[in-house]
């Protein structure tokens, strides 16, 4: 009889517990990312906030240290609104100037692209006519109208991250107290020294970065000069400025004035000697002076660098384009703080160096 007594059902294979696993953090990185890409207006300017204030604090803390805290804020603000203007008016004035000139040059430019594009197609290379429809004064003032639009939109974008920096740099001392306090001291530790170390990769990457971004405009302005390319001074700014996004950047500081050397000189060899020029100072600073500049803290895997400036790049635009390295940084940078993720910061983080011999 008590072999017919019904047995306990068995337990769930602990094989589908991974698989479930999997699935659900799949599901959640999925809704993560979603509520990025549509509420892109409310979490970029707070991400962007928290990266200025990652910069800025050594600063603010320094001074709050010898004179009351809301001026040594005041001073902090003033300093980073300078920064930020100098930089955009650079950025303007630059890219205002080669605008114009496009503008006024229409007619021209559409001229070479038609001979161009016959050249092209006499070999075989077929360009769609459509292209040669629209380009055209009227659709570079719409262009123009467009990136109006975008300056605008951008204004009110640097207007919340100024507030979300106030009240930010107002709550790092009282929430650094908080988190000291927290029961579970191990996910104290973890924040505290993550956020310590990442504040310290951003401060150490923006510098490296502004360096080589000077270096990079000072060698194309130069390069600029010598060949006799019109607008030398503005593509040396563009050029700096252009360099702050990894791989996009380089690639158009260097497209563009390609194409208006050939509009100036109409001699291709003349344009295809431009190009190798750029492309020899852009590989020289940011494939072998930077890195060994940076060292391995802010080493990176080149995949995740591309993947990172794409992916964000498509979420948040023109803006994730430049922040899709730093919060790559903050993420492996917090995966190396616990045991069962530092695996991650493993893989994709700083190369492994072998022993000679």
């Amino acid at each position: 009889m008590s072999s017919n007594i019904d047995q306990p059902s068995a337990a769930p294979s602990s094989t589908t517990q991974p698989h479930f696993g999997v699935a659900t953090w799949l599901i959640a990185a999925i809704l993560i990312f979603a509520a990025l890409y549509y509420a892109n207006a409310i979490f970029a300017p707070v991400v962007c906030a928290l990266f200025i204030i990652a910069l800025v604090w050594p600063l603010q803390k320094r001074l709050q240290a010898t004179m009351p805290k809301l001026l040594a804020l005041a001073i902090v603000l003033l300093a980073t609104i300078i920064v930020f203007l100098v930089f955009g008016s650079l950025i303007s004035w630059g890219v205002g100037r080669v605008g114009r000139s496009l503008i006024a040059e229409a007619d021209r430019f559409q001229a070479i692209y038609e001979q161009t594009a016959t050249w092209l197609e006499g070999h075989g290379i077929i360009i769609a006519g459509l292209w040669a429809k629209n380009l055209d004064v009227r659709w570079l003032m719409r262009v123009l109208q467009g990136i109006t639009t975008h300056l605008n939109t951008t204004v009110t974008f640097w207007l919340v991250v100024l507030i979300y920096l106030l009240l930010g740099l107002l709550e790092v001392d009282e929430l650094t107290e908080k988190i000291r306090h927290l029961k579970n001291q191990e996910a104290a530790r973890v924040l505290i020294e993550g956020s310590r170390s990442i504040a310290e990769k951003f401060r150490h990457y923006m510098l490296i970065r502004t360096a080589m971004s000077i270096a990079t405009g000072a060698f194309v302005w130069a390069l600029a000069a010598a060949a006799g390319l019109q607008f030398a001074k503005e593509w040396g700014v563009i050029a700096f400025a252009l360099n702050f996004i990894p791989f996009i950047g380089p690639f158009i500081a260097t497209m563009f004035p390609t194409l208006f050397s050939l509009a100036q000189f109409e001699w291709w060899q003349s344009a295809v000697l431009v190009f190798i020029c750029l492309n020899i100072i852009q590989f020289v600073i940011g494939s072998y002076i930077e890195p060994r500049v940076a060292g391995r803290a802010l080493a990176i895997s080149p995949f995740l660098v591309l993947f990172s400036v794409f992916f964000w790049t498509y979420l948040w635009g023109f803006f994730g384009a430049f922040i899709g390295v730093p919060i790559t940084i903050a993420l492996l940078t917090l995966c190396a703080q616990h045991p069962s993720t530092v695996w991650v910061s493993d893989l994709f983080g700083a190369p492994v160096e072998t022993p000679e011999g």
